[in-house]
């Protein structure tokens, strides 16, 4: 039999391994969140947030709003809106996010939506697939800054060139009570997808 103190050494030993780590990721969350790139791109690519019978809640609004102030600024000639169709809806929430931005003078031509995801991964997979058939590769990614770690992430698994671009306007960045549990919570995101970055 084991004797209890090594046991408890062992278990010691793991949840210090585990804090450790988890205050790594915290902290890459965290100074990703910080990193705001304006290069000149193919696209600039909204990530989704959910929108009202129609119209963009205040989280996919302040995405919007700051991806046609990038365009405006000629970051980049095409915004790529994402998000798919949540439960109880009939709209998606990247179609919500076309009409936003034409309502904006933004022309149709400009705007690009990919309905297909409904999560982080399936949103990226989807735009990787649409940038290989327009042969394009660099991006503007733009989402909470709670978001960016684990997208930079994703776009280096898919093989994308994307920089990103935070949002500062978006109302869970309005004081930190609002902002720690989505970081907490991407902390433990963030392994997962350097593990499936590195497959």
């Amino acid at each position: 039999m084991v004797p209890l103190r090594r046991l408890l050494i062992v278990a010691g030993t793991i949840l210090g391994v585990g804090l450790v780590g988890y205050i790594v990721s915290f902290s890459y969350v965290v100074r990703a969140g910080t990193v705001d790139e304006r290069h000149t791109t193919d696209a600039i690519v909204v990530l989704g947030a959910a929108q009202y019978d129609g119209r963009p809640s205040p989280v996919l609004e302040a995405r919007l709003d700051h991806a046609l102030m990038l365009y405006q600024e000629g970051v980049a000639p095409i915004i790529v809106l994402t998000g798919g169709i949540g439960t109880g809806d009939t709209t998606s929430e990247a179609l919500v996010g076309k009409r936003y931005l034409e309502g904006h003078h933004i022309p149709a031509t400009a705007l690009v939506v990919r309905p297909e995801g409904r999560s982080t991964v399936s949103s990226m997979e989807a735009i990787a697939r649409w940038l290989e058939r327009q042969g394009l590769e660099r991006i503007t990614l733009v989402s909470d800054p709670f978001h960016m770690a684990r997208l930079r992430l994703e776009a280096e698994r898919l093989g994308i060139v994307a920089y990103t671009s935070p949002t500062r306007t978006s109302p869970i960045s309005g004081s930190l009570r609002g902002e720690l549990p989505y970081y907490a919570a991407e902390a433990f995101k963030v392994p997962v997808a350097w593990v499936r970055s590195w497959r």
